[in-house]
């Protein structure tokens, strides 16, 4: 019988496999609307790895709906020739959660370039920052990774970066607790009720709100190498 660990890493590989056959069928491109793209990828995630559910709305977002956060809902754009792209999926798998977001850019400009390789880096750097401590609490977290947008040029675009993870229907609670944002004094170790250990997923949100661009990339935290 699988972990809980084992079982949301599959999850995940499942979900890199996914967005890898996103990639390879070649559904990113200009022309199609972020609903047409939405509703491709949910028919290949069910065609290809028998998803039928997701644990929170499907999101796809390009050119400047790339600096709005998961919470916001904008007019549904075409994607251009030159956009970034990126995509925000919670499949289900064998009824585990998978949270995953990724990046991509249409066109050579290298700022957009430099932007999908940035948040990379930083959510490596704040996975790293939660090996390396075990006493870090979520508001901390979301300070470090704040402070590497700024290092790197960008701005953090959301008042966010990860919540808890677990077995579908996840652990519910609407309290700030559950995210990573600023001052929560939760550590990012602390056990639930039943003693168990809680997952995290980490988000990097970063923006360049004067050239009205944003990248996203989120996976596990607390599990597997950074």
């Amino acid at each position: 019988m699988q972990t809980v660990e084992e079982a949301l890493i599959a999850a995940q590989h499942k979900a890199e496999a996914l967005f890898a056959a996103v990639i390879s069928t070649g559904l990113i491109r200009a022309g199609t609307l972020e609903s047409e793209l939405s509703a491709q990828i949910h028919a290949l995630a069910h065609e290809r790895f028998g998803v039928r559910r997701h644990w929170h709305k499907r999101v796809v977002r390009s050119g400047v709906n790339t600096v709005l956060t998961y919470h916001d809902d904008p007019p549904d754009r075409r994607i251009a020739a030159d956009d970034v792209v990126y995509l925000d999926f919670g499949p289900l798998f064998d009824e585990w959660e998978a949270d995953f977001g990724r990046t991509y850019v249409l066109g050579t400009d290298p700022r957009k370039h430099q932007l999908v390789h940035d948040i990379r880096a930083a959510f490596r750097r704040g996975k790293q920052r939660y090996l390396d401590d075990p006493e870090l609490t979520a508001g901390s977290l979301y300070e470090f990774v704040c402070e590497l947008a700024i290092e790197a040029g960008w701005e953090f675009g959301a008042p966010t970066a990860g919540h808890l993870i677990g077995h579908f229907p996840h652990e519910k609670n609407v309290a700030q607790r559950f995210s990573i944002r600023q001052d929560n004094l939760t550590k990012l170790r602390e056990r639930d009720a039943a003693g168990a250990p809680r997952h995290w997923i980490l988000e990097i949100h970063f923006v360049d709100r004067a050239k009205r661009f944003g990248g996203f990339f989120e996976e596990l935290l607390t599990i597997g190498p950074a």
